[in-house]
């Protein structure tokens, strides 16, 4: 296996040549089969463990056993204890998925602050074949069919074509000692029910059933890179990027043969997991959103917008009398001219007379209403402006009044109110920019 295994490293890892790495060991036959191996090799080395307290007593001999072996063989040694248990509470996770979340950010901590370039982990093709299993039982897409990835960002698993029985008989043959975790025992857990039991069973009704699904597998990663590939060319004519935000054109979307798989593609990095609410938003009205944790997918007319969420702006500014400039929550200038020059959606030009200090920015609320410049004096609510302007929701929500006491003096970008033009009598006229 030593050869196999520095072969692979050639081909697959060639990159790893000079480089410092964060070996994951908990202890256990896989990560110290894998520590071993890079024990024989021309590598910079050091070890990670995490104790997530999970299993009593056992979890702290895991540590002092990983500990010990670290400084018998002189290998710069780093460890973190999580009250796993808690945190999976706090929100709302399973253990399992609370565990990988603590570990993966402590592992990318450890790299920036002691500037090791890659994290490797002891997955190998028999766990590679469970979280095949478990994907499949659980209805997953392509995604999730194509295995585990041997390298994610930072994170390399060099061990994935390996069996647990080569794992095994390496580790005999080496006389290494590792720890059991009791818990691998119990059907507890899905990923114990599956190894236990069902691959067992597979592999007797085919000796080289581990061989054939790594076939499988290869198949399967070429088939979504294809997947991607397209996807990245069609997203091309159907998306516009502007900023934080995303506009899918939906006629362009719905000349697509499967619109829905696109969107998948497309989406599934955003955290949405209600997949038919979003395929129906095509026959939506307008204003229907489906939310993801951080993101919404909002349709507005012709156009699906993808967002962040954002929390409502409360927030309320002064802009005190002879103050020229804002800069926060956007940018005014403020400046006394002789003459109207020029007014469009960018700057107004009102009477300074009538209007009252300190002005006020803040967001608009249902409810306001303002007179619009050049309406001859008739007030209009601001929610029908917006909708006789035909303007997005995510436009409305980012949209910010100039006031004057109570009254509207600009809906910024959009249209100065009647109440404050410049008249013949007026004697100072105060030109107000938006940057």
């Amino acid at each position: 296996m030593q050869n196999l295994f520095y072969q692979h490293l050639q081909t697959q890892f060639p990159f790893l040549e000079n480089k410092k790495l964060l070996l994951a060991v908990s202890g256990g036959i896989d990560s110290m089969v894998l520590l071993h191996l890079l024990q024989q090799l021309p590598y910079t080395i050091a070890i990670a463990h995490c104790n997530f307290q999970l299993r009593g007593i056992e979890s702290f001999e895991d540590q002092s056993f990983v500990q010990e072996y670290a400084l018998q063989h002189q290998i710069p040694f780093y460890c973190t204890q999580f009250d796993t248990q808690a945190f999976a509470n706090d929100y709302k996770l399973s253990t399992q998925v609370a565990a990988r979340e603590l570990r993966y950010d402590w592992f990318y901590e450890q790299l920036e602050l002691h500037q090791f370039d890659f994290v490797l982990t002891a997955h190998h093709a028999d766990d590679n074949l469970e979280t095949f299993l478990i994907n499949l039982s659980r209805g997953t897409g392509l995604d999730g069919l194509s295995g585990i990835p041997a390298q994610n960002e930072a994170v390399l698993r060099p061990l994935l074509p390996f069996s647990r029985t080569a794992i095994e008989e390496y580790a005999k043959a080496n006389n290494l000692q590792w720890r059991e975790d009791s818990s691998n025992a119990s059907d507890k857990y899905l990923r114990n029910q599956i190894r236990h039991h069902l691959v067992p069973m597979l592999k007797e009704l085919n000796p080289d059933f581990l061989k054939a699904f790594g076939m499988t597998q290869e198949y399967l990663q070429q088939a979504q890179e294809l997947v991607s590939d397209a996807a990245s060319m069609v997203y091309q004519q159907v998306a516009r990027e502007e900023e934080d935000t995303i506009y899918f054109d939906v006629k362009q979307l719905l000349r697509l043969p499967n619109y829905a798989s696109y969107l998948y593609q497309w989406l599934k990095e955003y955290g949405f997991s209600a997949w038919d609410d979003i395929y129906n938003l095509v026959d939506s009205q307008s204003g229907k959103q489906v939310f993801s944790a951080d993101y919404r997918l909002l349709k507005d007319r012709d156009f699906f917008i993808l967002s962040p969420i954002q929390e409502p702006e409360k927030e309320v500014y002064f802009i005190e009398k002879n103050q020229d400039k804002v800069k926060i929550p956007l940018k005014l200038q403020f400046c006394k001219v002789a003459d109207i020059n020029k007014a469009d959606s960018s700057a107004i030009f009102v009477d300074e007379s009538k209007v009252a200090y300190p002005l006020v920015l803040r967001k608009w609320q249902e409810g306001d209403f303002f007179y619009p410049l050049g309406m001859n004096g008739k007030s209009k609510k601001v929610s029908k402006f917006f909708k006789d302007e035909k303007i997005s929701l995510l436009d409305k929500e980012n949209t910010w009044l100039l006031c004057s006491k109570e009254a509207i003096v600009w809906v910024i970008g959009m249209r100065a109110d009647e109440r404050f033009k410049v008249e013949n009598t007026t004697n100072t006229i105060l030109k107000i920019e938006l940057i």
